[in-house]
């Protein structure tokens, strides 16, 4: 039926999303999601919207959530955009914001869905290298541009850009939209918020499915200057003027108001990534430094593709990409300290 698609579908090469495999008993960190359930008060709102209502269409604007993202941040509701997960936050942003003259830049090992978007909605683009030991080198993205956008911690490399150069970058690039992907800020580094009242040209997006649990809600939100955020509103209202439906909205405000929970898991996620670290070194893995709930990861003499077959063959999945630079890599995704062991005593077995 290909004979109907538009010309441009023929064009797309679709994202690969992370396997999700219909296993039982399987250690499953190959997506990044969180090991630890929701917060309680989280499972409790969605049981107290779970009722006759849901006959009724959710609050398009969703306002109860953007204050309360808004008092979390300390910004104004106007600054607040919010959306089905960070990645339809991050396409809206595409066709509002990233749409120019110019090409965008984006490192050239970085998330794999911003090629994606860029080919969806016609917008060119240019690569820029990442440095040898994969950091994100501001001086590069020192060149005409429609936008630039990457995400900080960088994937699936892990590694972080401090504040300070994002300052830096922001003092540099004044004429068009700095776009920070922040989908894994809070397992290790400050967030570029505190940055948006001083430029104007920065947008800052975030997800509540990897640090909040809430992946299976799908809720994301960016922050920004009230004139970017009215930008992505009027795509928004001209796509989807519902998109965040009443259970979402419930789940993803309820786990705002959970500090104590949400600082727990994170402090859990970190430890066991800091162990995890060591103990791959010990083995003979080189481990880039990581800010985000996952590692990158090489062995020094064994094939990464081969050992992530190994590991499938004890039913512990990770992600293998198949592309230049990165294709001896592994991307560990951070489980319980329980999953984590078994991955250790599953790769001492496999490099006996």
């Amino acid at each position: 039926m290909s004979q109907y698609w538009s010309p441009l579908v023929k064009s797309l090469t679709p994202y690969v999303p992370g396997e999700q495999p219909k296993i039982t008993n399987l250690i499953k960190l190959n997506t990044n999601e969180n090991p630890y359930g929701p917060s309680p008060k989280v499972l409790e709102a969605i049981r107290s919207v779970a009722d006759d209502n849901l006959r009724l269409y959710p609050d398009p604007n969703a306002d109860q959530l953007k204050q309360t993202i808004a008092d979390y941040h300390k910004v104004n509701k106007s600054e607040v955009f919010v959306g089905n997960g960070s990645d339809e936050v991050i396409a809206i942003a595409f066709q509002a914001l990233l749409k120019q003259a110019h090409p965008i830049l984006f490192p050239d090992i970085t998330y794999s869905f911003y090629p994606v978007w860029s080919d969806m909605y016609e917008v060119t683009y240019n690569t820029v290298p990442v440095t040898d030991s994969f950091e994100i080198d501001i001086q590069s993205f020192n060149q005409k541009n429609g936008g630039i956008i990457f995400p900080n911690p960088n994937a699936p490399t892990g590694r972080l850009l401090a504040l300070e150069n994002i300052k830096a970058l922001l003092e540099m690039n004044t004429e068009s939209v700095v776009v920070v992907d922040e989908a894994y800020i809070d397992f290790g580094g400050t967030s570029a918020i505190e940055l948006v009242k001083d430029y104007p040209n920065l947008l800052v997006i975030q997800t509540l499915s990897k640090s909040r649990s809430l992946a299976g809600m799908r809720v994301g939100f960016a922050i920004g200057h009230a004139d970017l955020i009215e930008g992505m509103e009027r795509v928004k209202n001209s796509f989807n003027s519902y998109p965040l439906d009443k259970p979402a909205q419930a789940a993803a405000t309820a786990s705002f108001l959970d500090e104590a929970y949400f600082q727990g898991c994170c402090t859990k996620v970190i430890a066991s990534r800091d162990q995890l670290t060591q103990e791959l070194t010990q083995l003979n893995f080189e481990v880039l430094p990581s800010a985000a709930n996952f590692v990158f990861a090489k062995h020094s003499t064994e094939d990464a593709e081969a050992l992530a077959q190994q590991l499938r063959d004890r039913s512990i999945i990770v992600r293998y990409f198949n592309k230049p630079k990165i294709d001896q890599y592994l991307r560990i995704s951070i489980g319980t300290q329980e999953e984590c062991d078994s991955l250790v005593t599953a790769l001492k077995e496999i490099l006996k």
